[in-house]
């Protein structure tokens, strides 16, 4: 027997072929310029983005004007109904936006993937809700046969100094040693508890570290070193699936790179609001080809139903796997699935563009609605949010090449 072994072993490298590694038999992973799965088979992401979930945003609520990161919405939502009650409403929030039911649509759509933003706070030590949370998305998943991505949106120090990492406006995280260990040491938490589950195909570190703005520059040539920390303390725990690194400059930038360090690496970039054209993947696919490494476009949208058909159609054309953003929003076309405004929310939102600081008191008082009206508007919420009570954007499901079901 053992003779047998040894010369099937060696009539398999005579001829080429490459023995899956006992992670590779389950797990998806790098080879060469794509992911395939365990059995070989190349694998192209499509799928969704679970924004506005474990990470909220201003725009998503309509907020335009007013409190845009999760720390802004937060205090806006103390002060209209008070901190216990919205405790319970962001627990309840958390248990409604992403149901049985959303993660059965999606599969049925014809999609493969979902990305999942998380911010950091749900995974330190002594608060496990965020495990709670994505376990049950990650069995549905499985049970539909979906993939997952896991996304730090929001890190520790914060990852980008703006709204959408709920930082403190500057992009601490290379500046504070203590962020970058906590960010590390949080990643080898989920990477500790997912490392055996194959359903989970890898993870995303950063979400679109440093912006744009001139003064933060001084930052690109930091961002490397910092993932490989946060690459280190995942592979400490975790051999088996896909580290995935952005660019900087909202994940457009990969002049920041170097040659890739790990033997299973995804690299991913975000492209909003350009011509749909060829020349806006070029830089990416030239990468690619260069380091020979799988590429991601992780986020797009927010568009017409035209343009993105054009944009997906031209990363179909070059084998690029895709996750569009966002799966869910409020009175918007441009996600699978959106659901109305509550009742009395024109009054939120009213409140919160003309929100006034702990100076204006007085002011504040004056203008806010009323406490009825403001619990009776969240509350709404927790109904209007849930996918039996949403609208299926057909349009925007067919951009994405999906089947409508």
């Amino acid at each position: 027997m053992r003779r047998f072994v040894f010369l099937f072993v060696l009539l398999t490298v005579a001829c080429g072929f490459q023995i899956p590694s006992r992670a590779e038999s389950r797990f998806v992973h790098q080879d060469g310029k794509f992911l395939v799965d365990g059995a070989g088979h190349k694998v192209q992401l499509r799928g969704t983005n679970l924004g506005n979930w474990l990470v909220t945003e201003g725009y998503m609520f309509r907020f335009e004007g007013g409190p845009q990161s999760t720390r802004e919405i937060e205090a806006m939502v103390n002060e209209l109904i008070g901190p216990t009650a919205a405790t319970k409403f962001w627990h309840d929030y958390r248990d409604a936006y992403v149901t049985r039911k959303d993660i059965d649509f999606i599969a049925k759509q014809g999609f493969n993937t979902i990305r999942i933003p998380f911010h950091y706070r749900y995974f330190v030590p002594g608060d496990d809700e965020g495990f709670a949370l994505i376990d049950r998305v990650v069995e549905w998943a499985k049970a539909d046969g979906l993939y997952v991505v896991l996304d730090m949106h929001a890190a520790p120090g914060g990852q980008t100094g703006a709204n959408i990492d709920d930082s403190w406006g500057y992009p601490w995280l290379y500046e504070d040693e203590d962020s970058q260990l906590l960010a590390a040491d949080i990643w080898k938490r989920i990477a500790e508890h997912y490392r055996n589950n194959a359903t989970v195909i890898g993870y995303d570190l950063l979400n679109e570290p440093i912006p744009h703005y001139p003064k933060l520059a001084q930052y690109n040539s930091k961002l490397e070193p910092v993932y490989k920390k946060l690459a280190a303390a995942v592979r400490s725990v975790d051999k088996n699936h896909v580290l995935i690194l952005g660019g900087a400059q909202w994940d457009g930038n990969f002049s920041v790179f170097g040659p890739p360090f790990d033997k299973n690496m995804m690299y991913t970039f975000h492209k909003y609001w350009m011509p749909p054209t060829e020349d806006a993947v070029k830089p990416y696919v030239e990468f690619r080809d260069k380091y020979n490494v799988p590429i991601w476009m992780g986020e797009s949208g927010e568009n017409t139903d035209e343009w993105i058909t054009k944009f997906r159609m031209v990363l179909d054309q070059d084998q690029i796997s895709w996750t569009f953003w966002p799966y869910k929003k409020m009175e918007a076309n441009s996600a699978l699935v959106s659901f109305n405004k509550p009742e009395h929310w024109d009054e939120i939102v009213t409140y919160a563009a003309r929100h006034a600081g702990m100076g204006d008191t007085e002011k504040s008082v004056a203008a806010r609605p009323s406490l009825e009206d403001s619990r009776a508007a969240f509350q709404d919420l927790l109904v209007k949010v849930r996918f039996e009570n949403a609208k299926v954007n057909d349009g925007y499901l067919k951009a994405l090449g999906a089947e409508v079901k």
